[in-house]
């Protein structure tokens, strides 16, 4: 019985048809094995199998750690005291932006010179402007017919929440094995920013309505000045790209004299030398004007200090702005 199984067997492996169907066989057994072994792998290139993120300014950065916690891997490229506007990436900075499994920015042409490495890594991989999911209608117009808009939506702590939002979102789409664990971090960030938002508000009411006058380097405090009902004016356009000249500074000059301001604020991505010029014509014309302190715009404090997460950066300004105001 054996024999005749055997030459039955062997009958059959002489048909083309049979070898062929046999060796498909063999190469659908080889492909399942192969999943199966890339399955078992990390599903992230992070350290222990860590979402690895990159983000451009840090406090998108700040958002991601706080939302990501122990899950992700996050870094970021601007330092401390960078204008965003102007910034160029590093061959280091290609590196960290190639490596990422996922890539948060602002948008709204804040990172205008890296535009085109954002665009093509779109093609490769998540590349997430955080700008994205918030209304247009409450976006801030440039005012100078591009059609563009303000990009320094984190000076308005509810579009900082709905950036939040969208990376717990983004982090959940990729990862949703940990879906729960970036929903609670979220939920309790989310909860901290609310208390902040409250805060500046009170905090902001305690200058005398006349004294709302916020004046700065560059024109990147909009938002902060819509949302928490203060004047702001600054010497620069919104994007540093475009210098301040002559005009610009008489102008600002002829305003705090005229009104009586008593402080102007100098920025720390900024350089401080136009704004000085300000102050220096205002004295020149009998008026004298101090500066009230140095607030954190396009980027924040050093890491490590209070001024170096998004929470405390705005806490910092608020409460120089406060102090030199009220």
């Amino acid at each position: 019985m054996l024999r005749r199984l055997v030459d039955v067997l062997k009958t059959l492996l002489q048909s083309r048809a049979v070898r062929r169907l046999l060796y498909v066989l063999l190469l659908v057994a080889a492909a399942a094995t192969a999943a199966g072994c890339e399955a078992s792998k990390p599903a992230f290139s992070g350290a222990e199998g860590k979402l690895k993120v990159t983000a451009t300014i840090g406090m998108i950065t700040d958002i991601v750690r706080n939302v990501g916690g122990e899950r992700v891997e996050a870094v970021g490229l601007m330092k401390p005291g960078v204008d965003p506007h102007l910034y160029k990436a590093t061959k280091g900075d290609i590196d960290k932006l190639t490596e990422a499994d996922v890539v948060f920015y602002n948008g709204l042409h804040l990172e205008g010179k890296m535009a085109s490495i954002l665009e093509k890594l779109a093609a490769k991989k998540p590349t997430v402007a955080v700008s994205r999911n918030i209304d247009v209608s409450k976006l801030r117009d440039m005012g100078d017919g591009s059609g563009a808009y303000d990009p320094h939506i984190w000076f308005d702590v509810l579009h900082w929440m709905n950036a939040t939002e969208t990376v717990r979102d983004e982090l959940i789409r990729l990862d949703g094995s940990h879906a729960a664990e970036y929903r609670a971090n979220a939920d309790a960030y989310l909860a901290k920013l609310r208390e902040l938002h409250e805060e500046t508000k009170a905090k902001i009411a305690q200058i005398p309505e006349k004294g709302r006058v916020l004046v700065t380097a560059h024109d990147a405090f909009g938002y902060f000045g819509d949302a928490y009902g203060i004047r702001v004016m600054g010497l620069q356009g919104i994007s540093t790209a475009s210098e301040a000249g002559l005009k610009d500074v008489s102008q600002l000059r002829d305003y705090l004299v005229d009104n009586g301001i008593k402080a102007v604020f100098v920025e720390s991505s900024v350089p401080k030398k136009t704004i000085q010029a300000v102050v220096s014509g205002a004295k020149e014309k009998g008026h004298e004007v101090r500066i009230g302190g140095e607030l954190f715009s396009d980027a924040m404090g050093e890491e490590g200090t209070l001024e170096g997460t998004y929470i405390g950066m705005v806490r910092h300004n608020v409460d120089t702005i406060v102090n030199a105001l009220k």
